[in-house]
């Protein structure tokens, strides 16, 4: 009789939306800057993989006739002391750039959890000995340290990216720790270990879901931080070779030699550093705002449901 009349058993109750979809939805409606930074960050990456069908030249052919060139309508931006087209050498210059940031960033985090995982979970001893290394690391001035290594291992694409993501994961290895020694206080860890399962098998199933959220977040912001070190470098002369066209490596021989005859030399590699990192940091502090609970409100995702209902 119920179903006859109606009642609200009978309702169907509304689909509720994927985690993905309501994240995105949550980055549109809080995170407006967020938002068009993460836009920002998807045309870069099409720039990226769509570089030699977006470039109208290749990145280091010659015109020998055209040198020094203004921004006109064949060429959008103009052209360097070889009559290169500038607009191509910044869009394979993204490449690299995106390149460099990305694997170097992915490598950070992969030391960063290998050595601050292992300090944290360990404990004792073995944690004592490794923070006593990541405090010499530190103790030295970063950009110093940077140019010490390349100088030795010298420039190309593998080298820095190695370099870069060794180096950052040290020092963002103390976050790791940070976040590991955080899960043991928990109830369910003391729980596991008492029960007696493996070390192996508490790290897998309780320590590495759990520190996802700060790992992610790490990963994020850090890409900017890598992008902008390896334009210092390149713009020293101990990133990448000079025949690649990296945005660091344009401002410092193209840009600084023809300043003043031709400012946009310098003006769109610096306008394209500016804007990515930016856009990077923007997007990754909206990614760290949604996925921390501790910044969500004091009812966390239940708390904004319930907000919603009502």
């Amino acid at each position: 009789m119920s179903d006859a009349i109606g009642t609200p058993s009978a309702v169907s109750q509304p689909k509720r939306r994927s985690r993905l979809a309501d994240f995105f939805v949550r980055l549109a409606r809080e995170k407006p800057l967020g938002t068009i930074s993460g836009i920002i960050v998807l045309l870069l990456i099409l720039v990226t993989i769509f570089a030699d069908v977006l470039a109208p030249y290749s990145y280091d052919e010659v015109h020998l006739a055209d040198i020094l060139k203004a921004p006109s309508a064949q060429y959008l931006l103009g052209t360097d002391g070889l009559g290169r087209d500038l607009l191509s050498r910044l869009s394979y210059g993204a490449r690299i750039s995106l390149t460099v940031g990305l694997a170097a960033t992915a490598l950070n985090v992969v030391v960063a959890v290998l050595i601050g995982g292992t300090s944290g979970f360990l404990g004792g001893r073995v944690d004592l000995i490794v923070q006593r290394f990541v405090d010499a690391w530190m103790a030295f001035p970063g950009l110093l340290l940077l140019l010490t290594i390349m100088s030795i291992v010298g420039p190309g694409l593998l080298q820095i990216i190695v370099v870069l993501g060794i180096a950052a994961g040290v020092g963002g290895s103390r976050v790791i720790r940070s976040a590991v020694i955080g899960v043991k206080e928990n109830a369910y860890f003391q729980a596991a270990e008492a029960i007696g399962s493996l070390k192996l098998g508490i790290l897998v199933r309780h320590v590495l879901p759990n520190i996802m959220a700060p790992i992610i977040i790490i990963f994020s912001i850090n890409i900017g931080g890598v992008i902008i070190a390896e334009a210092s470098l390149s713009f020293l002369g101990f990133g990448l070779p000079p025949n690649v066209p990296s945005w660091g490596g344009m401002l410092s021989r193209e840009g600084r030699h023809y300043m003043e005859q031709a400012p946009w030399l310098a003006l769109w590699p610096g306008l394209c550093l500016t804007l990515t990192v930016y856009s990077l940091n923007m997007f990754g502090d909206a990614v760290r705002d949604l996925l921390d609970p501790r910044l969500r409100g004091g009812g966390g995702r239940l708390g904004a449901d319930a907000a919603r209902s009502v």
